[in-house]
C-alpha cells in the first residue's frame, strides 16, 4: 500500500495559496494563468458587494486602484505612479505607440518577422502612412545582431518582444536599448512573457515603452494591463483616445482647461475593467511579497528542471534556449514522430495542462509550480519519447 504523508506546512501554503495546483498541473501560463486565492477572494468580494449594495463600495473601489497604481511601478524597478498607465491589454498599450507617434514617409520601424501578431500588426499598418516594415528574421546564435542590423538611419522605432511566445527566447534587452539609445531610436518591449515571471529593471535596459497584459506571468485575470512610458518619450505620442478618465481628478467635470495631462493616464480615456483592478492589486501585492527577483530564481528552477532532464533524451528537441540567461518561463520541445496535439492530448489526460504552439509542445510552470509536478512531466514526456 502506497504511503500517503501529510503534507508539510509549506506545501500546505502552497496549496492554500494556489488552489490549481491541488487537481491540477498547470504548465500553461505562457497562455493564460490560473488566479491565486488572494486574487479570486479580492474579485468575490468586489462582486458580493456590488451584487449586495451596488456601487456604495465606489470610494473603497478606488482606493484598490490606487494601490494598486502605487505597487505596480516596483515591477519596473520604478517607484514613479505617473509613468504607469491601466489599459485593456497589451496590444491597446502596443497601439497607444503605433498610432501616437508622427511618424512621417520614410520612417521605419524594425521588429520581429515571427513575433506575436500584437507586435506584428500595429508596426505593418503603419504602411498607409509612408512608414518602411522592416520585419527581421532573428539569428538562433545573436537575435540582438540581427535586429540592430536592421537599424538604420530612418529608424525610429524598434519593437520586441522581451520573450518569445513560442521558442522561449530571452533577448538582451540591456544590449537592444544601449543601442536604440545611441542611435537615437525609441525602443518598445512587448513584456507580457517576461513581467512578473522575471525582474525588469526598465532604467537598465534603457526602454521608452513596455506593456504586458495581466493573464499571463502577473496572475491576473484578462481585460487588464500595465503599459509603462519614460516622460521624455510619452511627451511624443499624441493623445489619440481623450477622455474624461484620464485626469487626475477625473470627476471635476466643470474643469476649465481639458489639455491632456503630462503622466501616462493621458492613456486612459474612460472607465476602468473595475474587477480586473481589484484582481491585479491582489496579484501585484503577492508577487512583490515573495519578491520578484525570488519568483525569478524560483522559476528558473523549475525551466532548468526541465531543460536539463529532457536535453539529454534521444528523439527529444528542445527548440527553447539551453542557457539560463536566455530563458524565461517557457520551455519548447520537439518530439520524434509524435505529433504535438497529440503529446498535448496525452498530458491533458493525465492533468498536466501545457499548449501547442507551431510544431512544438510548449511547458511554462510558474514559480509556486510544485517540484514533484515537474519531474511527473519529465516522466510523461520521457515515455512518449520511446
Amino acid at each position: 500500500m502506497e504511503n500517503h504523508l501529510p503534507p508539510s506546512p509549506g506545501e500546505q501554503r502552497l496549496a492554500d495559496s494556489f488552489p490549481i495546483i491541488q487537481r491540477h498541473a498547470w504548465f500553461n501560463h505562457a497562455a493564460i494563468s490560473p488566479w491565486p486565492a488572494a486574487v479570486s477572494s479580492a474579485m468575490q468580494a468586489y462582486v458580493a458587494g456590488n451584487a449586495k449594495d451596488g456601487p456604495i463600495g465606489y470610494g473603497h473601489w478606488l482606493q484598490v486602484e490606487r494601490r494598486l497604481r502605487e505597487r505596480a511601478p516596483a515591477l519596473f524597478s520604478q517607484s514613479c505612479a505617473d509613468d504607469i498607465a491601466l489599459v485593456a491589454n497589451t496590444s491597446t498599450g502596443l497601439n497607444r505607440v503605433a498610432h501616437g507617434l508622427d511618424w512621417q514617409p520614410g520612417d521605419s520601424v524594425v521588429f520581429m518577422a515571427n513575433d506575436f501578431p500584437s507586435n506584428r500588426l500595429p508596426w505593418e499598418a503603419l504602411a498607409r502612412l509612408g512608414v518602411e516594415a522592416r520585419p527581421v528574421t532573428l539569428d538562433a546564435h545573436d537575435p540582438e545582431r540581427s535586429l540592430l542590423a536592421a537599424i538604420g538611419p530612418s529608424t525610429r522605432l524598434l519593437a520586441v518582444s522581451s520573450v518569445h511566445y513560442e521558442t522561449g527566447r530571452r533577448l538582451d534587452l540591456t544590449r537592444l536599448g544601449e543601442a536604440c539609445s545611441r542611435h537615437g531610436v525609441l525602443f518598445c518591449i512587448d513584456a507580457i512573457q517576461h513581467l512578473g515571471a522575471l525582474p525588469l529593471d526598465v532604467d537598465a535596459i534603457e526602454a521608452d515603452f513596455v506593456v504586458a497584459g495581466s493573464h499571463k506571468w502577473l496572475l491576473a485575470p484578462e481585460g487588464l494591463a500595465l503599459f509603462w512610458s519614460r516622460p521624455e518619450a510619452r511627451a511624443l505620442l499624441d493623445v489619440v483616445e481623450p477622455g474624461w478618465r484620464m485626469f487626475p481628478d477625473p470627476f471635476n467635470f466643470a474643469r476649465p482647461d481639458w489639455t491632456a495631462p503630462a503622466s501616462a493616464c493621458r492613456f486612459e480615456p474612460g472607465t476602468l475593467n473595475t474587477a480586473a483592478v481589484h484582481g491585479l492589486e491582489a496579484a501585484v501585492s503577492l508577487l512583490l511579497s515573495h519578491g520578484m527577483k525570488q519568483v525569478g530564481q524560483d522559476l528558473l528552477d523549475r525551466t532548468d528542471l526541465l531543460t536539463e532532464a529532457l536535453d539529454s533524451v534521444p528523439g527529444i528537441w528542445l527548440t527553447s534556449p539551453i542557457e539560463r540567461e536566455r530563458r524565461a518561463g517557457i520551455v519548447s520541445l520537439v518530439i520524434d514522430g509524435i505529433d504535438p496535439e497529440r503529446a498535448l492530448a496525452q498530458l491533458t489526460l493525465n492533468g498536466i495542462h501545457a499548449a501547442v504552439r507551431g510544431r512544438c509542445l510548449r511547458l511554462s510552470p510558474h514559480f509556486y509550480t510544485p517540484l514533484d509536478q515537474v519531474e511527473s512531466v519529465i516522466r510523461m514526456i520521457r515515455k512518449m519519447a520511446g
